[in-house]
This record gives C-alpha cells, sequence and structure tokens, in this order.
C-alpha cells in the first residue's frame, strides 16, 4: 500500500490564514487616515491665519517703525503702557464702544428685530419692497456705502436739502455730531443681516404656541413679549455676538465719511490703529492696538458664548 505523503509543515496554518479576517490598523493609524485630508486646510489656516497673528503678537512687543529706524527692538510691554496713558488711545476706546453699543446691540438688533416683527403682517408686495430696500444696503461694499452717507450727512447734501424743504434747522452733521452720524450709517447698512436672523428664528415659532396665547386673550405685544422673544432668546444672542465682531473692525464705512475727524471725534480703534501705524509709521505701537481690539473682540465673544451656554442649561 502506498503511503501518503505527509503534509509540508505549516501549510494548514497557512490556508487557515488566508480564510481569517485581515487585522484591523491600530486606533491611532485610524486617527491619523481619517485626519489626512484636513492637512491642506489645517496647513493653510497655519500659514495664512495663524501665522500671521503670531508675527504680529510679536511687533507689538517691538519698536518696529516703517522709517526713521536703524533696526527693530524688543521693548516688552512699552507700547500697551503707552496706550494706557495715551488721551487719544482712550478716546478711541469710548469711541469704539458708543459706536458698537450705539449702531450694533441698540441700532440694528433694535431695528432688524422690529421689521422682522412688522414683516409677518405685512403683505407680501411691502415685504418685497422692505427686503429689497435693506438688503440693498447690506450687499454695498463698504466703501460705496460710505460714499452715499457721505453724500446724505454732508453740509450740502440730501438730509439738510430735505430739512430745508419742511423750513426745519439743519447742520453740518458731519462737523457737528460724526460719531452719530457713522451711528446711522452703519445701523443703515448692516440692519438686513438682524432682520434675515430674525425673520427665520420667528418663522420657526412654534404656532401652536402662538394660537395658544391668542385664545388666552393675548394680545399682539403680550404674544410678542410673553411667547416669540423667549423662543428666539438663542437667536438674539447668536446675532448679537456676530454684528458686534463685525462692528468692532468696521474701518472703511468710517474713514470715508469723516476720516476719524473732525480731530479725533469720530476716531475708533480701527481708525486709530491705521493712523498710528501707517500715517505714524509706528507699526509696533499701531499692532500693539490691533491686539487690544482682537482682546476686545474675544471679550465680548466670552460674554455671549457665557450667555448661549447659559440658555442651553
Amino acid at each position: 500500500m502506498t503511503a501518503l505523503a505527509p503534509t509540508p509543515h505549516g501549510t494548514g496554518a497557512r490556508r487557515r490564514s488566508r480564510g481569517a479576517p485581515a487585522l484591523s490598523p491600530a486606533p491611532a493609524v485610524r486617527s491619523l487616515l481619517r485626519g489626512l485630508p484636513t492637512v491642506p486646510a489645517v496647513v493653510l489656516l497655519v500659514v495664512f491665519l495663524a501665522g500671521p497673528i503670531a508675527y504680529c503678537v510679536y511687533y507689538a512687543f517691538t519698536d518696529m517703525q516703517l522709517t526713521g529706524a536703524s533696526g527693530t527692538h524688543f521693548v516688552g510691554f512699552d507700547n500697551f503702557t503707552r496706550a494706557l496713558k495715551d488721551t487719544d488711545f482712550l478716546n478711541a476706546m469710548w469711541l469704539t464702544l458708543v459706536f458698537v453699543v450705539g449702531s450694533a446691540v441698540v441700532g440694528q438688533n433694535t431695528l432688524g428685530l422690529a421689521l422682522a416683527v412688522l414683516m409677518q403682517k405685512a403683505t407680501r408686495p411691502i415685504r418685497a419692497l422692505v427686503n429689497g430696500v435693506v438688503i440693498a444696503a447690506w450687499v454695498l461694499p463698504e466703501v460705496v456705502a460710505g460714499y452715499l452717507m457721505y453724500a446724505f450727512f454732508y453740509n450740502q447734501g440730501s438730509l439738510n436739502s430735505l430739512l430745508d424743504a419742511l423750513h426745519l434747522p439743519d447742520q453740518n452733521w458731519l462737523y457737528t455730531m460724526p460719531i452719530l452720524a457713522v451711528c446711522l450709517a452703519n445701523v443703515w447698512r448692516g440692519t438686513a443681516f438682524s432682520l434675515m436672523v430674525f425673520t427665520a428664528a420667528i418663522n420657526d415659532v412654534p404656532q401652536e404656541l402662538v394660537e395658544a396665547a391668542e385664545m388666552d386673550g393675548a394680545g399682539p405685544w403680550q404674544r410678542l413679549w410673553r411667547v416669540v422673544l423667549p423662543v428666539i432668546r438663542p437667536s438674539i444672542l447668536t446675532n448679537l455676538m456676530l454684528i458686534t465682531l463685525q462692528t468692532l473692525s468696521v474701518f472703511g464705512l468710517i474713514y470715508t465719511m469723516t476720516r476719524g475727524g473732525p480731530g479725533n471725534k469720530s476716531e475708533t480703534l480701527p481708525i486709530f490703529m491705521y493712523q498710528q501705524a501707517f500715517q505714524n509709521s509706528l507699526i509696533g505701537y499701531g499692532t500693539a492696538i490691533a491686539l487690544v481690539l482682537l482682546v476686545v473682540g474675544a471679550l465680548f465673544s466670552v460674554v455671549y458664548i457665557r450667555l448661549l451656554k447659559l440658555e442651553d442649561d
């Protein structure tokens, strides 16, 4: 009888290994593979965002100048100490606060909410007309909007012509009340964003809540105050945060209308920063002002985010 040849050593093990499922990569390797598609975006953020910010932070602690300096030296907190002692900087801080509160927190937020509420009961042609006019101001480039508002508030502009036609006293608005003029201009230009946010938020309010309040005898004002506003409160806080950060960085509108003048009566922090860095050639000092503006925006953001978390809780 012929004996069967012995099976080569390990053949059965190799066959079993072919049928067994392949081992999955380690969790660390899987995480690395999943993150590979985001590498280009991260590189772009580092190069074009984080890199310039870090560079500006460094320059804020130096005495760098555009002209008249043989070199750049590290000066520590001298630029920030100088700013705190500079009356022009303190004036710019105060005017920035007035500009943000007047044109964003009060102006755009309140007017946008009022228009959104009124548009709920308006006819379709009226809604289309109002939305078209408001959004047209928003989509205009900042410099164009600034020139239009300059022509409106100018001594011989549209506003004074209208006051003359009504036999009312006129004045040079850009000279006597420049900060009020730029606040109103920013309200005119930026209200569309708040209008769209609040319109979407009000449309999402459950109608059964409004109808139940109406059946209980609540009037329009009570329904707005006790039903609609509590429901859209997160949208109000989100809108406040976004328009506050946008208003803090407004430069072209004010520079086109007044250039921060007359004197420094409408000189907000972005205008003051530009004048110090590029007109006075004090790049280090101007960058320190920019860093202060960044911190102010961060503080506003922290406050609003904290309020939003309280709403969620």
